[in-house]
């Protein structure tokens, strides 16, 4: 019997490794490998600074690229211990990375601090950054050398022109609209609207305005062509609907939602609250733009779109929802200049979301069970896929809850408010946000049990981060790893 439990362990291990290819990504493990023969001098005050610089500016791309609290700080320590800074006090917050190194007890602590400006979504770069952090540990690369790499990945132009991102942008619409049921000719609509809102958002955003403005018209834009459809298109058979529900579906899907879940629940209530905060703000931004333009629309005697409160998501025509979730996920990692190796990789999550998400559903579970189903199983193949493809793990699992966005159920609940039926309004619009719960909370657990699954050795045996060291085998003159 010991046997064949022993057996049976090598199998399972070995699948699993065929599965990773051995591969790591610097954001969810930590490798082995070495680390320096001499580290930095800790009595060298501008070496010091140096690389608490290359730290703060490595955390500052993870972060504002929507990586949580934990994994970006992760990632710093993971950096500042292979330069010999083992002991750090690191403090990362919703805009700000705090940092303070302790040099032994007879030198002052360094520390230092850096605001976060921005929000990013350059997965091009946030691969980068992460293979910089594997090359630092693995060669050792000198501080100053890292800087100048890490200038370069910032400074770099985008991988492809922005006109197709605003392709990747539209042909996720058009995917939603698939997704939910509709026809061609939503999808043509629901393609053409999101272009112009991606185009004029780039004009407003160049301009300055803030970024609730900016999904406000976003919201409006979404909406019109709706109610020019419901208006006049009296003997087309289509849902104009869903060209609102689509368009909700691609402006939520820029919203750091995933990040703020995982930081309340891994510990970061801070963050956790400040991203909440933000999602709810642009959220209200696109229902305030979409309410505008309908009640306008009231006004001049036009048709408001209706909606059917039945189910949006069927086993009807399987293949062509599995193609659209396949094609909306790699979309959307187009969208956000993800490079050519994380397309195929966030297409084959958007598939397996959308069959889990129906097959869960069609057994009988409602709408939140069926997306927090969808997302662990999204979390656990992000975190193996990415490692075969040398992606981070974020980058696969964001692309790949796109298509369970609950943009339908907004409109629902929106529609339901506009028409005087507050509590099936307030109830749709709960379920919406219970729904974005479920996918961040099943993609933390799922990138958990891909953690667990492939736990480096080195954190199994001493619990936390170590610098390795060198040690010398006077028989043979050679350096082993210890």
């Amino acid at each position: 019997m010991p046997r064949l439990r022993a057996r049976w362990r090598r199998l399972v291990t070995g699948l699993v490794d065929r599965i990773v290819a051995e591969r790591h990504a610097t954001a969810d493990a930590v490798v082995e490998a070495p680390a320096p023969v001499q580290p930095i001098d800790l009595t060298d005050d501008e070496a010091v600074t140096e690389v608490l610089d290359l730290v703060e500016r490595v955390g500052e791309v993870v972060l504002a690229s929507g990586t949580a609290v934990m994994d970006t700080t992760a990632q710093i320590e993971f950096i500042a211990s292979t330069y010999g800074l083992s002991k750090c006090d690191i403090d990362v917050t919703y805009n700000s990375i705090r940092i303070s190194a302790d040099r032994g007890p007879k030198l002052p602590p360094a520390s230092t601090m850096r605001v976060v400006h921005y929000r990013s979504l350059d997965f091009t770069r946030l691969a980068a950054v992460d293979r910089l952090t594997r090359r630092i540990r693995r060669e050792l690369v000198p501080p100053g050398e890292a800087l100048k790499a890490l200038d370069e990945i910032t400074s770099a132009p985008h991988p492809y022109h922005r006109w197709i991102a605003t392709f990747g942008w539209a042909l996720m619409a058009a995917g939603v609209a698939v997704l939910l049921n509709g026809g061609a000719l939503i999808a043509v609509l629901s393609f053409a609207t999101t272009m112009l809102i991606d185009r004029t958002n780039r004009v407003l955003n160049r301009r300055g305005l803030p970024f609730f403005f900016q999904h406000m018209v976003g919201g409006m834009i979404a909406a019109v062509p709706a109610v020019l459809v419901s208006t006049y298109g009296r003997g087309i058979h289509a849902d104009p609907s869903l060209i609102i529900a689509a368009g909700i579906a691609v402006l939520l899907a820029g919203l750091q939602l995933v990040g703020s879940v995982e930081d309340a629940i891994t510990g970061a209530p801070i963050t956790a609250s400040a991203r909440m905060l933000e999602v709810m703000m642009m959220t209200g931004g696109i229902i305030a733009g979409i309410t505008l333009t309908l009640r306008v629309a009231e006004m001049f005697d036009a048709s408001v779109p209706t909606v059917d409160m039945s189910p949006g998501r069927d086993l009807t025509n399987l293949p062509l929802k599995l193609l659209a979730g396949a094609v909306t996920a790699a979309a959307f990692a187009l969208a956000c200049y993800a490079e050519r190796r994380a397309l195929a990789a966030a297409a084959f999550s958007g598939a397996a979301a959308t069959i889990v998400y129906l097959l869960v559903q069609h057994a009988g579970f409602g709408p939140v069970v069926s997306s927090g189903a969808a997302a662990t199983v999204v979390g656990l193949a992000g975190g193996l896929a990415a490692r075969r493809s040398l992606t981070p793990p974020l980058v696969v699992a964001v692309a790949g809850i796109t298509p369970l966005l609950p943009g339908l159920r907004v409109y629902r609940g929106l529609y339901a408010l506009l028409d005087g039926e507050q509590l099936i309004g307030i109830n749709q619009l709960f379920g919406a946000f219970a729904v974005g719960c479920a996918l961040a909370a099943g993609v933390t657990l799922g990138e958990w049990i891909a953690r667990d699954l492939r736990r480096p050795r080195i954190v199994k045996r001493f619990g936390t981060i170590r610098r390795p060291r060198f040690s010398v085998s006077r028989g043979a003159g050679t350096r082993r790893i210890s």
